[in-house]
């Protein structure tokens, strides 16, 4: 399907005009009347359904026996280890089992503050190829895997993006964009092995990916520009999840579902992290294959 036929005239815009378009939209009163509504396309715009939504409907509470949820985490702070500590002991009390794959690049005492509790490893999970490795041993020992849950942690102390160096712009673009992107791909591969070399095989093929992404920071005398590096890795894992979806969804015709979670507020409101787990007991549940929204921040009222 050549995606030239869908649009008028047949005709892609140059990258120029792309970029162009893509700029204007990014001005704040158009993001705020647009809100998610369309997304940049070849030439205009397509008709798009809304991906972007707040709170996940309420599903009754799934029972998790007989399944593992294994977490890949990124943390950077002890919050991001707490929101392990919460949604994890919300797997076990539901009957789930629990893995932990620590990224060796998070804090020491935060390793051992989640290891201390929950079945843990420490890994390079940069690394596809060990990735996959885990991912194979949770299967074989905790049985079918149910759900992976990636969490980025939170975006590290930084005083200004444009002041970084070369090698600490690329830890971030690694730590928000590449190493999400590495989980979700080993994942799938889990969920449908050797899907990668026959696509058919997707077709009804279940499976559940949440990518908790870097939260809005907290607090009354939160500044624009501390907002804005926040949205800056936010804004790259909005469209990833919407494309990988379509693809999943219109294309493969799988029932495999990734959702990306972005917790906290605009206003600087404390992220609740039961509203991540009432997201999770929704994307494990059937009603999550008829969701266009894939992107929640789940704790804005609107």
């Amino acid at each position: 399907n050549n995606t030239s036929h869908m649009i008028a005239n047949q005709e892609f815009l140059s990258q120029g005009q792309v970029s162009e378009s893509v700029l204007n939209l990014c001005d704040d009163e158009i993001a705020k009347i647009l809100n998610g509504k369309v997304i940049p396309g070849d030439r205009v715009f397509y008709p798009v359904k809304p991906h972007i939504g707040t709170a996940t409907p309420g599903v009754h509470q799934p029972d998790f026996t007989g399944k593992a949820i294994v977490f890949t985490i990124d943390a950077t702070d002890k919050a991001d280890a707490e929101r392990v500590e919460f949604l994890a002991a919300h797997v076990e009390k539901n009957g789930g089992k629990v893995a932990c794959f620590i990224s060796q690049n998070t804090p020491t005492d935060l390793q051992e503050y989640i290891s201390g509790k929950f079945h843990s490893h420490v890994v390079d999970i940069k690394n596809p190829e060990e990735v996959q490795r885990w991912l194979n041993t949770a299967n074989t020992n905790l049985g079918e895997i149910l759900a992976v849950i990636h969490i980025t942690g939170k975006l590290p102390e930084i005083s200004k993006l444009t002041e970084l160096s070369r090698t600490g712009w690329e830890e971030l673009t690694e730590k928000f964009i590449s190493t999400p992107a590495t989980v979700a791909q080993r994942t799938l591969e889990q969920f449908v092995p050797g899907g990668k070399d026959d696509p058919r095989l997707y077709k009804d093929a279940k499976g559940a990916i949440m990518i908790i992404g870097p939260d809005l920071p907290v607090g009354r005398k939160v500044t624009g520009t501390q907002r804005a590096q926040v949205e800056v890795f936010r804004g790259a894992l909005r469209p990833f999840t919407t494309t990988v979806n379509q693809e999943l969804s219109d294309v493969l015709k799988s029932k495999i579902r990734l959702f990306t979670i972005f917790p906290g507020t605009v206003a600087g409101a404390e992220p609740n992290n039961q509203n991540i787990a009432d997201a999770l007991n929704f994307l494990v549940s059937d009603s999550s294959n008829s969701s266009s929204e894939v992107t929640f921040c789940v704790d804005e009222s609107r």
